[in-house]
């Protein structure tokens, strides 16, 4: 039974809680996604490297606020930094709006193409953030460290594991469940947010129904913003901010949307954390979970890991590919266009 818990904790320590904490990372960026494709009816492709400018301004915050001594301890920083982070990016998706997309709205184009200029604001965006705070990694968590740490864990069980529970996992788990219920409230509770379901439902009968279309993508975006942002910056505090990292972060994003089903905010958090689990399992080496679960002798040679951490993005474009083969609505039934 000892070693039976033993495996329980190793398996809790490396992917469990790890694939928990990334699930719901993944959730928040994709359901910003399926904002955008479910109201404004394209795929915004530029989504990863918003997430990385709204982590980018939130890092200057908190270095600013750190510089005039202000914290919020054991919390990190980066906490107090978040509304002007939220603002920061509202305010470049808005001016972004209106400087691109809204001249393609105007001249009703297809998706792709719309799909296509996304493309060219990421690229803009990409190297703005490089620009602006550099090619290196950061890190800005400045908080407490361990919610329960390894050695308090083997004092209070006495099993020769020990469970860590660092802060920033258990911070990003309590953030995505609070964000995520105050978006479904905001959209199923509120006359804004019902109005752009209507709009989303059926852009025509909306306008007629005297919804304001220009308010309803305003307030997409704005909701895109506050979305890029936290999970950006929960993915930043939970590792490390790195701007080709977000770069590549948009992969995982995208699969999580689409496994979901794009345009549908409970596929993306299902497909956040179907993404999550497949990345962190596939690329982990169960060799100690099995040594503690299989008779003494039986022990495995190899590391019992199917793919290296290297590959970990790897395991996202598979899933990707094979939802987009077997099943292209997702697991929700999202649009198709």
């Amino acid at each position: 039974m000892i070693d039976f818990l033993n495996a329980v904790i190793v398996l809790a320590n490396f992917v469990i809680i790890p694939a928990m904490a990334y699930g719901a990372q993944l959730a928040l960026g994709a359901m910003g996604v399926t904002l955008v494709f479910a109201i404004l009816r394209f795929t915004n492709i530029a989504h990863g490297d918003t997430m990385a400018f709204g982590t980018m301004v939130v890092i200057f915050g908190t270095w600013g606020l750190q510089g005039l001594g202000v914290s919020i301890a054991p919390l990190p920083t980066a906490l107090l930094a978040l509304p002007l982070g939220i603002a920061v990016t509202a305010l470049l998706l808005l001016g972004t709006d209106r400087v691109v997309y809204r001249f393609y709205r105007a001249q009703k184009v297809n998706p792709v193409m719309l799909l296509i200029v996304s493309v060219g604001v990421m690229f803009v965006m990409n190297g703005l953030v490089r620009f602006i705070i550099g090619v290196d990694s950061q890190r800005f968590d400045d908080g407490a460290r361990f919610v329960v740490s390894v050695r308090q864990f083997r004092e209070m069980t006495g099993l020769d594991e020990g469970l860590a529970l660092r802060s920033t996992q258990a911070i990003t788990l309590v953030t995505a469940v609070i964000v995520v219920a105050a978006l479904f409230w905001f959209l199923n509770r509120t006359r804004t947010g019902k109005s752009m379901r209507a709009y989303a439902d059926n852009e025509d009968l909306a306008l007629l129904s005297g919804i304001d279309p220009e308010r309803v993508v305003r307030i997409t975006w704005l909701l895109v913003a506050g979305l890029a942002t936290i999970a950006g910056t929960l993915y930043g505090l939970d590792k490390s901010f790195d701007a080709f990292t977000y770069f590549q972060l948009l992969l995982p994003v995208f699969a999580a949307a689409i496994v979901g089903g794009l345009g549908h905010p409970v596929g993306a958090i299902a497909g956040g954390f179907v993404v999550a689990f497949s990345e962190v399992g596939v690329t982990y080496a169960f060799k100690r979970v099995v040594t503690y679960l299989v008779p003494e002798g039986w022990e495995p040679a190899g590391l019992l890991q199917i793919l290296g951490t290297d590959y970990k993005f790897a395991v996202s474009f598979a899933i990707l590919v094979v939802v987009l083969i077997f099943r292209p609505n997702g697991l929700y039934g999202g649009r198709t266009a």
